[in-house]
């Protein structure tokens, strides 16, 4: 039987009570589709729920077949090697014991000889040459990345679960996730803002807190089919409008002919030629003939507004997120950063970066790419004072804000608003509410600790609170920034930074980003990959 997963009438709460989806119907069968929705919305909850680390609030998952999931981080103990990813170092073990003569005739009964071929096979199909004995800690990012992803085809699955797997990966590793999925035969959901990859896939699950609906087809034709959507809810909120505008014109209208009426009737009672139970009944009957009126025009008030509030709720959900920014008033000729004969590394290992220099005058835009291991976070952490070079010199000479990947710059403790208000302490409380509104933190969500946040949420309330502010800095860092962001909030900073007039320094393996931003030059980085 095909593997496949059924999503039955699911519900989940918040461990404080907040209900993040319910009545969820979905299926997942033997075709790639890619899952997206605004950060927040619980796409790693629905995640965590299929493989069982949460408990459903309601609902039943039926899942048919073996699943292997990729997590966006890989989780390594102190010493773990490529070997204890695979699960499979006591097996190596035997083999070494079986080669040098010293196996038991319980071991040689337990040896699998395919291992290591199909161990090689594996890190082959993601492009990752390393040794079973090669320490995790010794991995770039990108590079665990890609041992997580043999890990999982070494385990010969029937279906994959894959969150964010081109994270951190090098145009390399990406084209490799990318090709593998193409020839995979399983059934696979993968979590993903990639847009390059989500072309590939057969579906498109977009879960927003109205629920999740299933587009068939890839990105491009889901994005045709949303914009399709929005279109529609943008013609309901202008009908739900002039509906109500037309209930108070005929109301009013009513309101004025019974005016009218009345005014008629004390005229006429006023000559005194009608008996006076016959003026009672007529008054009654006007009354109650009048409360009538008012009830039904009350309940079809209620009913228009309560159109006009879904619709406008709708294009809420719907509507894509726009990121202004204020200028920063660098001048064009001024010197924002020098850097000359960059030595930097670790330890006793050979450097890093040997001998780089850079320099980044007025608004210019700089990419600093290369393959995983090569050095760019290295060379980021040196220029940003966390790094001490062991030779050369660095000169940042403007303002500016290091957007890290783990978002370091906000304090975790702290709500939205307060992270907002010391880092511009010259802002107001309604300038922080309107700044935060404006990257969809509206009223209660400004509230929000840090701590609580999902990666995308996190990258941008930090943006809210450097970019939204009152002068944002006059260079920004960026490491690898798209990695947590929904597709919506990429493609509203890619707009937001094509129009920053500062100066941009940016680590990243997504070219769409880098061509939406329009850089000027890259500083390429050799390396291992």
């Amino acid at each position: 039987m095909p593997a496949s997963i059924t999503v039955s009438n699911v519900a989940w709460v918040t461990p404080d009570g907040r209900s993040l989806f319910s009545n969820l119907n979905l299926s997942f069968c033997n075709e790639r589709t890619g899952l997206v929705g605004r950060n927040g919305v619980g796409k790693t909850t629905l995640l965590r729920l299929l493989i069982g680390e949460l408990h459903l609030s309601e609902g039943a998952i039926t899942v048919e077949g073996s699943i292997a999931v990729l997590r966006q981080s890989v989780q390594t103990e102190a010493g773990a090697t490529i070997a204890d990813l695979f699960g499979v170092r006591t097996d190596l073990d035997r083999i070494a014991l079986a080669l040098a003569g010293r196996a038991t005739s319980e071991d040689l009964s337990e040896i699998d000889w395919t291992i290591e071929a199909r161990m090689e096979a594996a890190l082959q199909k993601t492009g990752l040459v390393a040794e079973p004995s090669t320490l995790l800690s010794t991995l770039s990012g990108g590079q665990q990345t890609r041992a997580a992803l043999s890990a999982l085809l070494f385990s010969d699955p029937d279906f994959l679960i894959l969150d964010e797997p081109t994270n951190n990966l090098d145009g390399d590793g990406r084209r490799a996730v990318i090709d593998l999925l193409a020839g995979w035969k399983g059934g696979a959901l993968v979590i993903s803002h990639d847009r390059d990859l989500l072309e590939t896939m057969d579906a498109i699950v977009e879960m927003t807190s109205l629920g999740a609906t299933r587009h068939s087809g890839n990105y491009t034709q889901f994005r045709a089919a949303k914009a399709q959507a929005l279109l529609a809810a943008e013609q309901a909120l202008g009908d739900a409008e002039r509906k109500l505008a037309d209930l108070g014109r005929q109301t009013q209208m009513s309101r004025e002919r019974k005016a009218r009426r009345d005014q008629a009737g004390r005229a006429k009672a006023g000559k005194g030629d009608m008996p006076k139970i016959l003026l009672g009944a007529m008054k009654q009957r006007s009354e109650e003939s009048a409360a009538d009126h008012a009830r039904m025009a009350e309940r079809r008030r209620q009913e228009a507004e309560a159109e006009l509030l879904e619709a406008r709720s709708r294009i809420e959900i719907m509507q894509p997120l726009a990121m202004t920014l204020p200028p920063t008033g660098l001048p064009g000729r001024r010197k924002v950063l020098a850097l000359d004969s960059i030595r930097a590394g670790y330890g006793d290992a050979p450097p890093v970066l040997d001998r780089i220099s850079l320099s980044i005058t007025g608004s210019e835009r700089v990419a600093v790419t290369g393959p995983n291991g090569s050095g760019k976070s290295t060379l980021l952490g040196v220029i940003t004072g966390r790094i001490e070079p062991i030779s050369g010199t660095v000169r940042v000479e403007v303002p500016h804000t290091f957007f890290d990947q783990s978002v370091s710059l906000l304090d975790r403790g702290s709500t939205i608003r307060d992270n907002f208000l010391r880092l511009n302490p010259d802002a107001g409380e309604n300038d922080c509410r309107a700044a935060l509104a404006r990257f969809l933190f509206r009223a209660d969500a400004a509230l929000q600790l840090v701590r609580s946040l999902s990666g995308g949420q996190m990258l941008r309330a930090a943006l809210a609170c450097v970019l939204a502010g009152p002068k944002p800095p006059q260079l920004l860092i960026l490491d690898e920034p798209t990695n947590h962001l929904d597709i919506e909030a990429l493609e509203a900073l890619e707009a937001g930074l094509r129009a920053y007039d500062g100066a941009l320094l940016v680590v990243s393996h997504d070219e769409r980003f880098l061509a939406a931003i329009g850089v000027d030059r890259r500083i390429m980085l050799g390396g291992k990959g």
